[in-house]
């Protein structure tokens, strides 16, 4: 194992995202920026290591990111093992996100999709969920063209071949995310 290796490619990772990707960081900051200060929420939702991403940044929304403010209402939709797992048994695992949407999302609201691959069905089910509601979607994904970045109305495409280097990325703009928000509380 090289470890200098692997910390070269997340900084190769993390020059491209800075050289390609600022502009639509601060269109998702910003948007969600409004959505809070219009008294409405952030929703989040992923599989897998972005499940854990999302619950990550809705904490850093509802307890606090670095200076003390009021909690602010986000939800991540991976934490609620009894819906997950009633929706899943009853609907299935596609349906999870969508019907949580279905019944918490309002117009106005912003939904954060993760997924490296950008296709995650229940993901990609939330999204034209979120569109019916007039739930704005952000979408986190991996370089490529995928099913949540056409739906979305803005992807992060994390310019990285590598599933790790793209979840590295995605942390660091929810925070980046997060700092922006602080700013105005």
């Amino acid at each position: 194992m090289d470890f200098k290796k692997t910390i070269k490619a997340h900084e190769e990772a993390v020059v491209r995202l800075k050289q390609e990707c600022i502009p639509v960081i601060e269109q998702m900051a910003e948007t969600c920026r409004q959505a809070l200060q219009n008294g409405h929420k952030i929703l989040l939702c992923g599989n897998g290591g972005s499940a854990a991403d999302s619950q990550h940044i809705a904490a850093e929304f509802v307890g606090r990111f670095v200076k003390e403010r009021q909690g602010l209402p986000a939800i991540a939709f991976t934490t609620d093992t009894s819906i997950l797992t009633a929706v899943g048994n009853d609907y299935g695992y596609d349906e999870v996100f969508r019907r949580q949407v279905e019944a918490l999302g309002r117009e106005g609201d912003v939904l954060i999709g993760i997924s490296t691959s950008g296709n995650s069905g229940n993901v990609v089910k939330a999204f034209q969920q979120a569109q019916k509601q007039g739930v704005k979607t952000i979408a986190f994904t991996g370089m490529k063209e995928s099913k949540m970045s056409e739906l979305a109305d803005l992807t992060l495409r994390v310019p990285a071949p590598v599933t790790a280097r793209v979840q590295e990325c995605h942390i660091m703009v929810g925070h980046m995310i997060c700092e922006y928000i602080d700013g105005d509380y």
